[in-house]
C-alpha cells in the first residue's frame, strides 16, 4: 500500500501503533530490565570475594543470615509504613490547606474585575466598552469558577 507522499509500501509512519500500546511496551520493557539489573547487582554483591585475614587466594565462604536475626528488607518495610502512617494525617491536611489557598488566590483575580464588569455593565451588548465588559466577565466567571472547585474539593477530601 503507497500513501500519497508516494512512500515506500511500509514507511515508518504508517506503522499501526497506538500511543498507549507503545507506553505499555515501553514501561513492561523498562520494569523487566530493572528487574534483571537489581538481580545482578544482587547476585554480584553476594559473589564478591571477601578478604581474609590470611591472605590466601581462597575466598572465604558467604555468611549465611541467622535464622533468628530480622532482615533487613522487612525492617526497611515496616518503617516506611510506620511513617507512612504517621504522615498519612498531615498530608490529607495539607492537601485540604493548598486547596483552600488556592481557592482564595483565585478569588483575588474575581475582585479586581469584577468593578470593572459593574463599570461597563451597560455597555455589554453594543456600548464603547463592550470588548472590555466580555474580557471581564469572561475573566470573572472563569476565576470565580475555579476558586469555588477548589473549596469544593478541599470540603470532600
Amino acid at each position: 500500500m503507497l500513501c500519497k507522499a508516494k512512500c515506500r509500501p511500509r514507511c515508518y509512519h504508517h506503522i499501526e501503533m497506538r500511543p498507549e500500546t507503545f507506553g505499555r511496551v515501553v514501561g513492561i520493557g523498562l520494569r523487566v530490565a530493572g528487574r534483571v539489573a537489581g538481580q545482578r547487582i544482587s547476585a554480584a554483591s553476594q559473589s564478591a570475594p571477601s578478604s581474609t585475614s590470611q591472605g590466601s587466594a581462597r575466598s572465604a565462604p558467604t555468611s549465611r543470615p541467622v535464622e533468628g536475626a530480622p532482615r533487613a528488607r522487612t525492617e526497611g518495610g515496616s518503617l516506611t509504613r510506620g511513617l507512612g502512617g504517621f504522615i498519612k494525617p498531615f498530608t490529607r491536611v495539607g492537601g485540604i490547606l493548598w486547596l483552600e489557598v488556592t481557592g482564595v488566590f483565585f478569588l483575588l483575580p474575581v475582585l479586581v474585575f469584577a468593578p470593572t464588569v459593574w463599570r461597563t455593565r451597560f455597555s455589554y451588548a453594543h456600548g464603547p466598552d463592550h470588548r472590555t465588559f466580555v474580557v471581564s466577565a469572561i475573566m470573572v466567571a472563569l476565576f470565580f469558577y475555579l476558586s469555588v472547585s477548589s473549596f469544593w474539593r478541599a470540603r470532600k477530601k
